[in-house]
């Protein structure tokens, strides 16, 4: 039952984060916290990393129903998964993808913050959904990886 509440946990973290954001930063302007991460308030029209850029709306929902089709693929695996790392794993996933959905339904583009750098080498700005995302993805892959034959 617990695995069911982490994509709800996971949304309202992402969604409370994503308010502070609107809330305390303008766009575009960085407020440096340390010397290699910023908050840096910006909306990724495109999907991770800025890849895929809507030129249109019609892009921007062919982009959101893509991901709704991705979340009931993992909800679909999730039922027939038997780990339970693997199934936590995929709650993550749905969770972020929930958030950054969310997003793309009220603003027409995913809210990103989160900038690490070096120098002026910037990491493409980011969010907790593409966090918890990135982290399953990498529980996934250590489960497929180290999985006992």
């Amino acid at each position: 039952m617990f695995l069911y509440l982490i994509p709800f946990i996971v949304f309202i973290l992402d969604w409370c984060s994503k308010y502070a954001a609107l809330t305390y930063l303008d766009k575009h302007i960085p407020l440096e916290v340390t010397p290699f991460f910023n908050f840096y308030l910006t909306f990724n029209p495109g999907i991770s990393f800025s890849l895929f850029v809507a030129q249109n709306t019609y892009d921007s929902w062919l982009l959101t129903a893509m991901a709704c089709l991705i979340c009931f693929f993992i909800l679909y695996m999730f039922r027939k998964e038997k780990n339970k790392k693997t199934k936590f794993a995929l709650m993550l996933i749905l969770g972020g993808a929930l958030g950054n959905i969310f997003d793309r339904i009220r603003y027409g583009a995913v809210i990103d913050f989160l900038d690490f750098h070096i120098a002026q080498y910037h990491w493409p700005a980011f969010n907790l959904a593409d966090s918890a995302i990135c982290i399953g993805v990498m529980i996934i892959i250590c489960q497929t990886l180290w999985r006992k034959k």
